[in-house]
């Protein structure tokens, strides 16, 4: 007698992420994120894209750019509340919540944050709040970096206790930008290059002007990774931990009604 083959088991696929997928851009003031928003938006993709802007001040600037050149005012959401760490997570929740109730496609979700954030908070975001973890999932960290200027901003002496945001920045990137190729030599962007994978061995660099690049590079590219960020910040996923800020940084808003030279 011939043994019998044992049941056959139907293979296990594992179901398709159908949650948004959400980039966080960062990197410091003048990196060129509102340039590569613009990019984003502009491009023959077919996809649909909401915006949600944060600004450091009481007046929006990027999303005025982001709306006269996208020549819409639908789908970009402001937070003005300064620190997008502090005071994001009900501001981010309520706009996600808000968002995902309408129902509509929706193929990506982008968060621009201001030039002063850790965007460590922002990420915590996706993975502290059931209602958001159920419709969205953090897709990437895209980091801009201005060739020119980034040494100075890492090197950049905080008071005691307050995180230099540039190098976190760097340091949570799932992919970083090097913008502004076209200002420097070939010898500053090697020495920059290897100051970038000192901080960040893992993120990829790539080099840019005027931060264009393929829409492809920076949406829907599963590239964040939790178990590496909590390698580098175990406290990651503990939202109670202590916050400080530079106060040596504020702003003043100035609106005028007529157009400035």
């Amino acid at each position: 007698h011939g043994s019998r083959p044992g049941p056959t088991r139907a293979p296990t696929t594992a179901m398709p992420d159908t949650r948004v997928p959400v980039t966080v851009l960062t990197g410091y003031l003048g990196s060129g994120k509102t340039t590569l928003l613009n990019h984003i938006l502009t491009a023959n993709h077919g996809k649909r894209i909401a915006v949600i802007e944060n600004e450091f001040g009481d007046v929006g600037v990027d999303d005025a750019l982001v709306q006269q050149r996208y020549e819409t005012s639908e789908d970009i959401f402001e937070m003005n509340n300064g620190c997008i760490c502090c005071t994001v997570r009900g501001d981010l929740i309520r706009i996600l919540s808000k968002l995902f109730k309408r129902r509509d496609r929706l193929d990506a979700v982008v968060i621009e944050t201001t030039g002063l954030a850790d965007p460590g908070p922002v990420a915590q975001t996706f993975f502290m709040d059931e209602s958001i973890k159920e419709h969205a999932r953090l897709d990437a960290i895209v980091t801009l970096v201005d060739a020119k200027h980034i040494e100075q901003h890492l090197d950049e002496e905080k008071p005691e206790g307050a995180e230099n945001e540039a190098v976190e920045q760097v340091a949570f990137a799932d992919r970083i930008l090097l913008n502004k190729t076209d200002l420097v030599s070939e010898e500053d962007l090697l020495r920059v290059e290897k100051r970038l994978k000192s901080i960040n061995s893992q993120a990829p660099v790539q080099r840019c002007t005027k931060a264009e690049v393929s829409p492809d590079w920076v949406l829907d590219i599963g590239a964040f990774d939790l178990k590496r960020v909590i390698e580098m910040d175990p406290e990651f996923l503990n939202t109670d931990g202590e916050h400080e800020h530079d106060t040596s940084v504020s702003s003043v808003a100035i609106t005028e009604n007529v157009p400035l030279d």
